[in-house]
């Protein structure tokens, strides 16, 4: 076993409890840790063998685009597609940080983190 890292992805939404966030949108932060088995594909070096990581990307990019009042509910919706995707995902961590909370104050940054593994 091993883990599929996907850091740092930027990207613009529009999640948030104000009204205002889902009218102007902000930027995000969206990280992955991808637990799956790798042992075939460090062997034979083919795509077939292992999860592919532009699937998880794109996963992210398409629940990323659909507004949510919470953070824990888009980071839910990412967890969910990906086990739905690939029967090779035995855990999931994903992190997303909405960069510049409107606080009023100095904040770089807020953020939600969810684990989950397969059910068995």
């Amino acid at each position: 076993m091993g883990k599929i890292i996907l850091e740092d992805i930027e990207v613009y939404g529009w999640h948030g409890h104000l009204a205002e966030e889902r009218k102007t949108g902000n930027r995000f932060i969206v990280n992955l840790e991808i637990d799956t088995a790798l042992e075939e594909a460090c062997l034979s070096d083919r795509l077939a063998d292992t999860f592919d990581y532009t699937e998880a990307y794109n996963i992210v990019l398409e629940e990323m685009k659909q507004p949510s009042a919470l953070l824990e509910h888009v980071a839910h919706r990412i967890l969910v597609r990906l086990f739905e995707s690939s029967s090779l995902i035995w855990a999931v961590r994903i992190k997303v940080s909405k960069l510049n909370p409107p606080f009023g104050g100095n904040v770089k940054a807020v953020a939600v983190e969810l684990f989950k593994e397969r059910d068995s």
